[in-house]
């Protein structure tokens, strides 16, 4: 009996070492089922990642292998800098700039256009204005010119029948001190013509104003005269020249000879 016990214990002992050995091999066996797993997940994590290789026969370097970068604290920062410098340093569109630079070009245009015109028209006054400023002065100077003729022909032109009215002729066209020489001596003179019987005929060769001389209401004429005189004594007409000085002014309007002087 007590052998029978003894086999009994050996045989639960062996049973119990048999359960142990199989629960540690499960357990190992599930150990590794698990290390495998994680192997094969990570081996296809790898193969995931890495670029393909060059065909078959084909020789090239090996490429990096390129891991993507964590989403994270470090690429917000870049982001930003990236918005950043496109905010702070914008590029101005290309098609707006022909359209702001041709209003300035039609301002430019016009403003010198206006110029131009405003110039024409200041230099089309300026030019009427000295065309009739010069017209006028012409008219003035021809005019003193013309009175200085018409008394040197009234003091060369004198008939014996109408020695009184051409007297009265000479007077009506004198100023001044050349109107003192004649007033109070008509008569004597109108005496002396007819007694001799002096024919004169007076013709004014050429007259002009005398430089420097010129105002607006008097001028210094030089006429150059020719005048045929005949008489009693000498019937046939003889020829003598005259060179005198007509100083003309305009007296109320009116031009006359204030001053007549012979002058060589």
């Amino acid at each position: 009996m007590a052998d029978d016990d003894d086999r009994s214990a050996d045989l639960s002992s062996s049973t119990d070492e048999r359960a142990t050995d199989s629960t540690e091999q499960a357990t190992d066996s599930t150990e590794q089922a698990t290390e495998q797993t994680s192997a094969a997940k990570g081996r296809s994590r790898r193969r995931a990642v890495r670029h393909a290789g060059p065909p078959v026969g084909e020789t090239e370097a090996p490429k990096p292998v390129v891991l993507a970068k964590p989403v994270g604290a470090h690429a917000a920062p870049e982001a930003a800098k990236v918005s950043t410098a496109k905010v702070a340093s914008p590029e101005p569109p290309a098609p707006d700039a022909p359209k702001q630079r041709r209003p300035l070009k039609s301002l430019l245009a016009w403003g010198v256009t206006a110029v131009v015109v405003v110039a024409l028209v200041v230099a089309a006054v300026v030019l009427l204005l000295d065309l009739r400023s010069a017209r006028e002065r012409d008219d003035r100077r021809q005019a003193f010119v013309d009175t200085a003729r018409q008394t040197v022909l009234n003091l060369t032109t004198i008939h014996p029948e109408t020695a009184k009215e051409d007297v009265d002729r000479i007077i009506a066209g004198a100023s001044g001190q050349f109107l003192e020489e004649f007033q109070g001596r008509e008569d004597p003179f109108v005496g002396v013509v007819q007694d001799a019987n002096v024919t004169t005929e007076g013709q004014v060769v050429e007259a002009g104003v005398e430089n420097g001389s010129e105002t607006s209401i008097s001028a210094n004429v030089l006429v150059a005269a020719r005048t045929m005189v005949s008489s009693k004594e000498q019937p046939e007409p003889s020829p003598r020249d005259f060179r005198m000085r007509v100083t003309v002014s305009d007296v109320d309007g009116k031009l006359t000879a204030s001053k007549v002087e012979f002058v060589p």
